[in-house]
Protein backbone atom coordinates (compact mmCIF):
# COMPACT_ATOMS: atom_id res chain seq x y z
CA UNK A 1 0.00 0.00 0.00
CA UNK A 2 3.32 2.28 -0.19
CA UNK A 3 3.87 4.53 -2.77
CA UNK A 4 7.11 5.76 -3.84
CA UNK A 5 6.24 8.98 -1.77
CA UNK A 6 5.60 7.00 1.56
CA UNK A 7 2.69 5.38 3.31
CA UNK A 8 -0.63 6.80 2.55
CA UNK A 9 -2.24 8.86 5.97
CA UNK A 10 -2.86 7.28 8.77
CA UNK A 11 -6.84 7.72 8.49
CA UNK A 12 -6.54 5.93 5.09
CA UNK A 13 -4.38 2.97 6.53
CA UNK A 14 -6.74 1.97 9.14
CA UNK A 15 -9.88 2.63 7.33
CA UNK A 16 -11.48 -1.18 7.92
CA UNK A 17 -13.83 -0.89 4.64
CA UNK A 18 -10.17 0.35 2.50
CA UNK A 19 -8.02 -2.68 4.06
CA UNK A 20 -11.30 -5.11 2.85
CA UNK A 21 -10.59 -3.50 -0.60
CA UNK A 22 -7.07 -4.07 -0.92
CA UNK A 23 -7.22 -7.36 0.72
CA UNK A 24 -9.83 -8.16 -1.78
CA UNK A 25 -7.87 -6.96 -4.89
CA UNK A 26 -5.16 -9.68 -3.73
CA UNK A 27 -6.76 -12.37 -3.19
CA UNK A 28 -8.62 -11.89 -6.39
CA UNK A 29 -4.91 -11.88 -8.48
CA UNK A 30 -4.26 -14.78 -6.85
CA UNK A 31 -7.47 -16.77 -7.02
CA UNK A 32 -7.31 -15.07 -10.95
CA UNK A 33 -3.33 -16.12 -11.68
CA UNK A 34 -4.32 -20.03 -10.49
CA UNK A 35 -7.23 -20.44 -12.06
CA UNK A 36 -5.45 -19.51 -15.31
CA UNK A 37 -3.15 -22.00 -14.89
CA UNK A 38 -6.02 -24.28 -15.60
CA UNK A 39 -7.17 -22.08 -18.04
CA UNK A 40 -10.20 -21.27 -15.91
CA UNK A 41 -12.11 -18.11 -14.98
CA UNK A 42 -13.59 -17.36 -11.58
CA UNK A 43 -17.09 -17.60 -13.28
CA UNK A 44 -16.27 -21.20 -14.58
CA UNK A 45 -15.53 -22.73 -10.94
CA UNK A 46 -18.53 -20.24 -9.68
CA UNK A 47 -21.15 -22.23 -12.08
CA UNK A 48 -19.23 -25.32 -11.88
CA UNK A 49 -19.28 -25.51 -8.28
CA UNK A 50 -22.98 -24.27 -7.91
CA UNK A 51 -24.75 -26.69 -10.40
CA UNK A 52 -22.51 -29.47 -8.39
CA UNK A 53 -23.62 -28.51 -5.25
CA UNK A 54 -27.34 -27.36 -5.99
CA UNK A 55 -27.89 -29.98 -9.42
CA UNK A 56 -29.45 -28.65 -12.58
CA UNK A 57 -30.70 -25.19 -13.18
CA UNK A 58 -32.02 -22.86 -15.57
CA UNK A 59 -29.07 -20.11 -17.17
CA UNK A 60 -31.43 -17.37 -15.00
CA UNK A 61 -31.42 -18.90 -11.78
CA UNK A 62 -27.37 -19.83 -12.32
CA UNK A 63 -27.04 -16.21 -12.60
CA UNK A 64 -29.35 -15.37 -9.45
CA UNK A 65 -27.61 -17.71 -7.36
CA UNK A 66 -24.33 -16.94 -8.35
CA UNK A 67 -24.77 -12.98 -8.99
CA UNK A 68 -23.22 -13.37 -12.15
CA UNK A 69 -25.08 -11.09 -14.60
CA UNK A 70 -27.16 -13.27 -17.29
CA UNK A 71 -24.50 -12.15 -20.44
CA UNK A 72 -22.40 -12.90 -18.53
CA UNK A 73 -23.89 -16.53 -17.78
CA UNK A 74 -24.48 -17.37 -21.15
CA UNK A 75 -20.91 -16.72 -22.17
CA UNK A 76 -19.24 -19.25 -19.33
CA UNK A 77 -21.79 -21.76 -20.04
CA UNK A 78 -21.01 -21.47 -23.63
CA UNK A 79 -17.47 -21.87 -22.63
CA UNK A 80 -18.17 -25.03 -20.61
CA UNK A 81 -20.34 -26.52 -22.50
CA UNK A 82 -18.00 -26.32 -25.61
CA UNK A 83 -15.37 -28.46 -23.31
CA UNK A 84 -18.27 -30.74 -22.02
CA UNK A 85 -17.86 -29.70 -18.72
CA UNK A 86 -22.11 -29.24 -18.66
CA UNK A 87 -24.88 -30.16 -20.91
CA UNK A 88 -27.46 -27.55 -22.28
CA UNK A 89 -31.01 -29.04 -23.10
CA UNK A 90 -34.24 -27.29 -23.32
CA UNK A 91 -36.78 -27.18 -20.22
CA UNK A 92 -39.42 -30.02 -20.87
CA UNK A 93 -41.63 -27.50 -18.66
CA UNK A 94 -40.32 -24.41 -20.69
CA UNK A 95 -38.98 -25.13 -24.23
CA UNK A 96 -37.68 -21.63 -24.22
CA UNK A 97 -34.98 -22.05 -21.26
CA UNK A 98 -32.38 -24.22 -21.12
CA UNK A 99 -31.49 -26.61 -18.13
CA UNK A 100 -28.24 -26.66 -17.19
CA UNK A 101 -26.38 -30.17 -15.86
CA UNK A 102 -22.83 -30.38 -14.64
CA UNK A 103 -21.70 -33.49 -16.83
CA UNK A 104 -19.08 -36.28 -15.19
CA UNK A 105 -16.15 -34.39 -17.11
CA UNK A 106 -17.24 -31.13 -15.14
CA UNK A 107 -17.10 -32.76 -11.49
CA UNK A 108 -13.79 -33.91 -12.24
CA UNK A 109 -12.46 -30.13 -13.55
CA UNK A 110 -14.58 -28.37 -10.58
CA UNK A 111 -11.93 -30.91 -8.20
CA UNK A 112 -8.91 -30.02 -10.02
CA UNK A 113 -10.37 -26.55 -9.52
CA UNK A 114 -11.10 -27.06 -5.61
CA UNK A 115 -7.34 -28.13 -5.79
CA UNK A 116 -5.56 -25.21 -7.18
CA UNK A 117 -7.97 -23.03 -5.30
CA UNK A 118 -7.20 -24.74 -1.46
CA UNK A 119 -3.55 -23.84 -2.79
CA UNK A 120 -4.70 -20.34 -3.53
CA UNK A 121 -6.22 -19.83 -0.08
CA UNK A 122 -3.17 -20.76 1.22
CA UNK A 123 -0.93 -18.57 -0.26
CA UNK A 124 -3.27 -15.57 0.29
CA UNK A 125 -3.54 -16.34 4.21
CA UNK A 126 -0.12 -17.59 4.41
CA UNK A 127 0.66 -14.86 7.24
CA UNK A 128 -2.07 -15.97 9.42
CA UNK A 129 -2.19 -18.89 11.59
CA UNK A 130 -5.14 -21.40 11.22
CA UNK A 131 -6.79 -19.93 14.29
CA UNK A 132 -6.56 -16.48 12.70
CA UNK A 133 -8.01 -17.65 9.15
CA UNK A 134 -10.92 -19.10 11.01
CA UNK A 135 -11.16 -15.74 12.63
CA UNK A 136 -11.24 -14.19 9.42
CA UNK A 137 -13.70 -16.13 7.68
CA UNK A 138 -16.27 -15.68 10.52
CA UNK A 139 -15.83 -11.68 10.69
CA UNK A 140 -16.02 -12.06 6.76
CA UNK A 141 -19.09 -14.19 6.62
CA UNK A 142 -20.64 -12.05 9.49
CA UNK A 143 -19.86 -8.58 7.50
CA UNK A 144 -21.35 -10.16 4.39
CA UNK A 145 -24.65 -11.91 6.16
CA UNK A 146 -25.37 -9.04 7.49
CA UNK A 147 -25.32 -6.57 4.62
CA UNK A 148 -26.81 -8.88 2.39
Amino acid sequence: MNTPEGPPPERLRTLPSRLTNGAALIANRIVDQALAQAGARRYHYALLATLEEYGPASQAALGRRTGIDRSDVVAAVNELAAQGLLERAPDPDDRRRNIITITPAGRKRLADLDRLLAAAQDAYLAPLSPADRRTLTDLLTRLVEHHA
